[in-house]
């Protein structure tokens, strides 16, 4: 199926009071004597199938019924470090009136994975001294035998472990730490040449075209509020007409769907506190104006400082959003940590609460390691960080992962009480708020800090800076 190229859509951009002509496309070709016929100059087709191929991974790592499940196993790892033609798109799939495009990932771009552009550095926050592709290998190989994802020994929710922290291993790194890094530099991908040869995009042209394609924003993001892109990823039927910018009924999956961090931006600013979805895309808009502006030309040292403002505006407010994630989720994990001790307390059933535990703490871990794949290395936060959240939850019978086997088991001691771990919690939220100045503060419980600390008297504390 052949990609939609989107058109302005005058009607939505009246009534916000934003220029459709920020739409993220139909930038001209600037690429001297170039001889093809392509009418613009826009491509981040590869982001986009990888997008995919992550919903789709995490909806696969739903799938295992509490077993040994070889063929389950290959199709995940078909889905994160597969390049084979025949996959076929499982999420986001059309759902009531919003249709969607594409039913194979290869109808969006040939031969990609996640694996090839996973986060290389060591994962000092996951048990096994693993890098960021073998870490992400390893929680797919146990996804296979888990119970929908759920591994009830160890608390863990694949399935929110895998989605969560590929998206900072593969998007987020690929960006901070090489597109909008080193691939800025004068001599690197350079404006004045073809990014290769006969394509209709120069070396920065497309370099910033991959960078805004892992962002995961639709091209028309500066036209919709944060609510609207929220509803897109939603997939609600009230968005998709908002979402069918071409008008053709149907939405694609390359440059009309809301994925990945763009997503948790938006989610983060609907609650009106935040702007961190229009600045990041602002910023992707301004920063490839100016490139297209040089026409072809390369760029002057001038120009790239000011790229490299836009690429650092960037950069800051998507950590930012992932820093909200994790304030967000340490609260969520606080909650339901109160919810167990009472079902505890009474002799409850605590079966559903556990559950819903190591959901929000597999959603909190994923982010926090997703944090720790940037550009810059956090030092003593991550330590810390790492630290007050552990390898695993503190699990019923206060005990915790401590690491991992050599044949791939994982290895338990007896940890800290729930109710210390609370603590933990609240001093995750003012690690975040200490460190990255988060502001949204959703599921924000750090009043109940120094009360806790309290209680649980001279064996728990207030992490200070």
């Amino acid at each position: 199926m052949k990609l939609k190229i989107l058109v302005s859509c005058v009607a939505v951009a009246t009534a916000l009071n934003v220029n459709a002509a920020q739409n993220y496309a139909d930038f001209p070709v600037t690429v001297k004597d170039y001889k093809g016929d392509a009418d613009h100059s826009v491509s981040y087709t590869g982001q986009s199938a990888r997008h995919v191929l992550l919903t789709s991974l995490k909806k696969l790592a739903g799938k295992g019924e509490g077993k040994d499940d070889q063929a389950l196993q290959a199709k995940l790892l078909a889905y994160y470090a597969g390049k084979d033609a025949g996959r076929e798109v499982i999420s986001p799939v059309s759902k009531g009136g919003f249709v969607v495009a594409q039913s194979q990932v290869d109808e969006i771009s040939t031969k990609k994975n996640l694996a090839g552009k996973t986060y290389k550095g060591a994962v000092a926050g996951w048990p096994g001294s693993m890098t960021g592709a073998e870490v992400l290998n390893f929680m797919v190989v146990k996804a296979a035998s888990a119970d929908k994802g759920f591994d009830p020994l160890t608390g863990y929710d694949y399935a929110q472990l895998i989605h969560k922290f590929a998206m900072g291993a593969v998007f987020y790194n690929q960006v901070v730490d090489n597109y909008l890094d080193e691939k800025l530099d004068a001599d690197n991908k350079p404006n004045n040449k073809p990014y290769k040869e006969g394509q209709p995009y120069t070396g920065k042209e497309h370099v910033w075209d991959e960078a805004f394609g892992y962002f995961g924003a639709p091209a028309n993001t500066l036209n919709l509020t944060a609510e609207q892109v929220y509803n897109i990823a939603k997939q609600k039927e009230s968005a998709f007409t908002l979402a069918d910018l071409n008008n053709d009924g149907e939405v694609s999956l390359y440059n009309e769907m809301a994925y990945a961090h763009a997503y948790y931006a938006a989610a983060t600013d609907k609650g009106g506190k935040t702007n961190y979805l229009h600045t990041i895309m602002q910023a992707f808009v301004d920063g490839r104006q100016l490139i297209s502006d040089a026409n072809g030309e390369a760029l002057t040292d001038k120009q790239r400082t000011e790229l490299k403002a836009y690429a650092e505006t960037i950069a800051d407010n998507w950590e930012k959003v992932i820093a909200e994630a994790v304030f967000k989720y340490a609260g969520s994990t606080y909650k339901d940590l109160q919810k167990l001790d009472k079902l505890i307390q009474s002799n409850g059933d605590v079966n559903k609460a556990f559950r819903q535990y190591a959901k929000h703490w597999s959603e909190l871990k994923g982010f926090a390691l997703a944090l720790q794949t940037g550009k810059d290395n956090l030092g003593e936060t991550a330590v810390k960080l790492n630290r007050l959240i552990g390898f695993s939850p503190v699990l019923l019978g206060n005990t915790q992962v401590l690491g991992i086997d050599a044949e791939g088991n994982y290895v338990q001691s007896s940890s800290i009480s729930m109710k210390e771990y609370m603590l933990h919690m609240l001093n995750v939220q003012k690690l975040m708020v200490d460190e990255f100045g988060v502001e949204a503060r959703s599921n924000d419980v750090m009043a109940d800090l120094g009360g806790l600390a309290e209680k649980l008297g001279s064996g728990a504390s207030v992490e200070n800076d």
